[in-house]
């Protein structure tokens, strides 16, 4: 399972507290998901994530 940060991001840095082993904010102040697959055991926190984002950000591959 993968997750993509689309052009959405706000910048809220809520992803990030979730699921700090996922999400990180950049240094144009927004929100990117690691490049490779999640693993199995931060599956469950990263679609925590996603469906805590408050502009629907983060999208799942």
């Amino acid at each position: 399972m993968k997750f993509f940060v689309n052009e959405k991001c706000i910048g809220c840095t809520l992803c990030a507290s979730i699921c700090p082993m996922v999400f990180s904010m950049n240094d144009r102040g927004v929100s990117e998901a690691i490049e490779s697959e999640v693993e199995p055991a931060f599956e469950e926190t990263a679609i925590e994530a996603m469906n805590s984002c408050p502009v629907n950000a983060i999208e799942q591959h």
